[in-house]
């Protein structure tokens, strides 16, 4: 398997495999109390993790503004230090949040927010610029976001950003940012479990990257059972977005039969099933960049690991589409 891959039209070369850093962030809240975040994090495990990610090749980070209240771009920046040239750093805009309270308090599409946002992540990131910025407002209006994503054309101009994206489930909405120039991709939800078609194929034809939020369904693909989870896991009382997790139960009984139904394939080759996802990602289409999330060393070596195991084959993913009736 090639082990780079291009974030669409920008010829930015990042690794194959991303790391999604929300987990990294810690506990932060809705307003309401609902946990956010996914429980405690050891800061300096976190800072261990990505180096040694950076050793197994892994060159693409992507963090968000509100990920633990800036918590997350802070440990991310202190973990990269003077390594920053060598990767590419994705984050994202659009939540407003109380860092002290570490509570999310609304959302602002305006492009002065944008620029305010951008300004603070660039502190605590620790860097001069963002490889690629990420509109974190998944449903926001498509012509106020047209507005966002002329404003981001300015950022690149003025050499703050490379590029830019949607975080959106919404192929129409990626398709608005994709008209820009320096667009270079859609962050979206994908899974073995969770196929998306239409995104993947509007990314196909508009020459875009696919980043996979979710490759390994919020943890179901690398083994998560059922079982009460920590308080401060927003899998503990999973948001209406948020499937295949029951408020105090854990894994849902019938998302945790399909992947054990489809252990024989993922495993095969040597693979953990978590890298039996990621291979589902990879043969799914070239232009996928899945980023599981970590918290620990063992988690990003094992993610980092299937990368040298690379894709199914094509009699492995018709067989994935039989098993789940697709």
């Amino acid at each position: 398997m090639e082990t780079t891959r291009t974030l669409g039209r920008t010829g930015i070369k990042v690794s194959a495999l991303g790391f999604g850093c929300w987990a990294i962030g810690g506990e932060w809240q809705a307003p309401d109390g609902q946990p956010l975040g996914w429980g405690k994090v050891d800061d300096e495990e976190s800072v261990r993790a990505i180096r040694r990610a950076l050793d197994l090749g892994v060159t693409f980070f992507d963090t968000a503004d509100t990920y633990g209240t800036g918590h997350s771009e802070r440990v991310l920046g202190r973990a990269l230090g003077k390594r920053r040239d060598d990767v590419v750093v994705a984050t994202k805009w659009g939540n407003v949040f109380d860092e002290a309270t570490r509570t999310l308090t609304g959302g602002d599409d305006t492009p002065a927010y944008a620029r305010r946002a951008l300004t603070a992540s660039l502190t605590r990131l620790g860097t001069d610029h963002v490889d690629l910025y990420q509109l974190h407002l998944s449903d926001a209006d498509p012509e106020r976001a047209a507005v966002l994503r002329d404003t981001c054309e300015e950022f690149v101009r003025e050499g703050l950003i490379r590029a830019y994206a949607w975080s959106t489930d919404d192929p129409a909405r990626a398709a608005v940012f994709a008209e820009g120039e320096h667009c270079a991709a859609v962050q979206h939800a994908v899974n073995v479990l969770q196929d998306a078609p239409e995104m993947i194929a509007l990314c196909e034809e508009l020459n875009l990257a696919s980043i996979n939020r979710s490759p390994l369904a919020m943890g179901l693909l690398s083994g998560r059972r059922q079982g009460a989870l920590e308080a401060g896991d927003i899998r503990s009382r999973p948001p209406e977005w948020l499937q295949g997790f029951e408020e105090g139960a854990g894994a849902a009984t019938d998302w945790v039969a399909r992947v054990d139904a489809l252990k024989d394939v993922l495993t095969s080759g040597d693979r953990t099933p978590a890298q039996g996802a990621l291979a589902w990602l990879w043969a799914r289409s070239p232009r996928t960049v899945p980023i599981p999330g970590f918290r620990s060393v063992a988690q990003a070596e094992q993610n980092a690991g299937a990368i040298e195991k690379g894709p199914l084959t094509a009699e492995q993913m018709a067989e994935v589409d039989r098993i789940l009736g697709r």
